[in-house]
């Protein structure tokens, strides 16, 4: 069950709780994605590594956090692959939708 709760900052910390809450099953690949992001920004001497995971965990959260999304990503995955070309097509385009969506939102 996905809960409604406020639209995390984009810390570590407040998308790590906010992820704790929404799809607690998917902590381990965040802290992995999270330390390939630091080691990529000591690599780079940049923080673009860390901004990037930040949205890209905002993104996932705001999916997540919202029914409405969530129901429609989850939809949308499901007919990815499907036998028709065209039912397949509709759905990468849904889920387009879907991730622009919570993008416009995180950065609103």
């Amino acid at each position: 069950m996905r809960l409604s709760l406020p639209r995390p900052e984009q810390t570590p910390d407040a998308l790590r709780a906010a992820l704790a809450v929404v799809a607690p099953g998917r902590l381990p690949e965040m802290q992995q994605t999270k330390e390939e992001a630091f080691a990529k920004a000591l690599e780079c001497q940049s923080l673009s590594p860390v901004r990037s995971w930040a949205l890209a965990w905002a993104r996932d959260i705001e999916i997540a956090r919202r029914p409405d999304l969530a129901a429609r990503h989850s939809r949308a995955k499901d007919k990815l692959e499907h036998e028709d070309a065209d039912v397949a097509r509709d759905a990468l385009r849904e889920l387009s939708a879907v991730v622009d969506e919570a993008m416009k939102a995180v950065h609103a």
